[in-house]
C-alpha cells in the first residue's frame, strides 16, 4: 500500500510563515528518505494556520529541495484561477522537475466566500462550471484533445506530462473522475461520512480513459507516537484547530493540552466527531490496526496522511512510525 503526505505548511502559535515553509521542506526530505510515494500541498486562503496558499510556489520549493519523491497539489482549487495560468504554472514545474509533478484539482474555494470573491475578481466563478474549466485546462496541456483548435497556447504547459487527479469531499468529483477515467483522491481527513460512498461511486461508475482501471487515494488524519497516551495528547492540537473553524475564530495551530473537556462543549465535541471521525491517533500497534481497517473499508489504492501536530519533531516522528508499520 503506497503511503503519501498531505501538507498545508501549518503555522503554529508563536511561529512564522518562514519557519512553516522550512519545516515543510524538512518534512518532505524526511518523507523521501522514508520512501513515501508523493508529497502534496493544499491550497487554502485567509487562514492564520496555513502557509501553502501560493501552492504552485511551495511545490517548486519542495521539488527543488528533494530529488525523487513526487510533489504536487492536493489540490489547486481550479475555480480560483484561469485554466491557462494553471497550465503554465504546472508546465513550468514539469519542465523543471520532469516526471515528479502531480496536479490534483478541486472545485471548492478553499476559503470563505468573501475571500473567494477577492481571488476570482470579475471572473466570478462559483465552481458550477468546473467540468468546462477542467476540459479547457486539459486542452491547453494537450491541444490534440480539444474539440476546437485552441486560439491561445499554454507555453510552458503544452505537452506537459503532469498527471491530473480530481479531488472531492462529496460525490460530484467522484462521478466526474469516473466518467473521464481519471485518478480520484477523497478528502477523508475532513469529510469522513462520505468517504466510503464516494469511493464506491467512483469504482462502480469508472470508464476507461486516461487510466484503464480506477485508482483511488484517500486522505486521513493520523497522529502516531510511541504510546497511545502521547498520541492522544498530540492530537488535541488538531482538535483545537478544527474547533476554531467551527467557532469561526480561526487561528494558528495551538499547542496540545492534556484535557479537552474544559475547552469544548458537548455539542462542539459532537460536531468535531462529524469532521474528524475517521482520524487515527495512537501508538504503533493501534495505528497499524486502525489503518488496516480503514484501507479495508474504503478500498483505497493509496493512503495520503495528514498530520496537524504542533511540535515539528513529533510530526517527523509520527511519519516515521507510520512508514515503519
Amino acid at each position: 500500500m503506497p503511503l503519501s503526505v498531505l501538507d498545508v505548511s501549518p503555522i503554529i502559535q508563536g511561529g512564522t510563515v518562514a519557519e512553516s515553509l522550512r519545516n515543510t521542506l524538512d518534512l518532505a526530505r524526511h518523507a523521501e528518505r522514508l520512501q513515501y510515494n508523493r508529497y502534496w500541498l493544499a491550497e487554502h486562503h485567509n487562514s492564520p494556520s496555513i502557509a501553502s496558499s501560493a501552492t504552485s510556489v511551495v511545490i517548486g520549493h519542495v521539488a527543488a529541495g528533494t530529488s525523487t519523491i513526487r510533489v504536487g497539489a492536493g489540490g489547486i482549487m481550479l475555480p480560483n484561477h484561469a485554466p491557462l495560468v494553471i497550465a503554465e504554472q504546472f508546465g513550468t514545474l514539469d519542465a523543471l522537475f520532469p516526471g515528479r509533478i502531480d496536479l490534483g484539482l478541486g472545485r471548492a474555494p478553499g476559503t470563505d466566500q468573501l475571500t473567494a470573491s477577492a481571488l476570482r475578481g470579475v471572473r466570478g466563478s462559483n465552481g458550477g462550471n468546473f467540468p468546462e474549466q477542467l476540459e479547457q485546462l486539459r486542452a491547453y496541456m494537450d491541444p490534440s484533445s480539444a474539440e476546437v483548435a485552441m486560439a491561445v497556447r499554454a507555453i510552458p504547459g503544452e505537452g506537459a506530462q503532469v498527471p491530473i487527479w480530481l479531488l472531492g469531499s462529496s460525490d460530484f468529483s467522484a462521478m466526474l473522475a469516473a466518467q473521464l477515467g481519471l485518478p480520484f483522491a477523497f478528502a477523508g481527513h475532513f469529510s469522513p461520512t462520505y468517504t466510503v460512498p464516494a469511493m464506491r461511486l467512483y469504482r462502480n461508475n469508472f470508464q476507461p480513459g486516461v487510466l484503464d482501471k480506477p485508482y483511488g487515494m484517500v486522505a486521513v488524519n493520523v497522529v502516531a507516537a510511541d504510546t497511545d497516551e502521547e498520541a492522544a495528547y498530540l492530537a488535541t492540537s488538531m482538535q483545537q484547530l478544527f474547533l476554531s473553524f467551527i467557532r469561526n475564530r480561526p487561528g494558528p495551530l495551538p499547542p496540545p493540552v492534556r484535557d479537552m473537556d474544559g475547552i469544548w462543549t458537548e455539542q462542539e465535541k459532537y460536531a468535531l466527531q462529524q469532521q474528524l471521525g475517521s482520524s487515527i491517533a495512537g501508538g504503533p500497534e493501534t495505528v497499524k490496526a486502525k489503518l488496516e481497517a480503514y484501507i479495508e473499508a474504503t478500498g483505497a489504492d493509496e493512503i495520503m496522511v495528514a498530520a496537524h501536530i504542533y511540535d515539528h519533531q513529533a510530526r517527523l516522528r509520527s511519519y516515521e512510525i507510520i512508514a515503519g508499520l
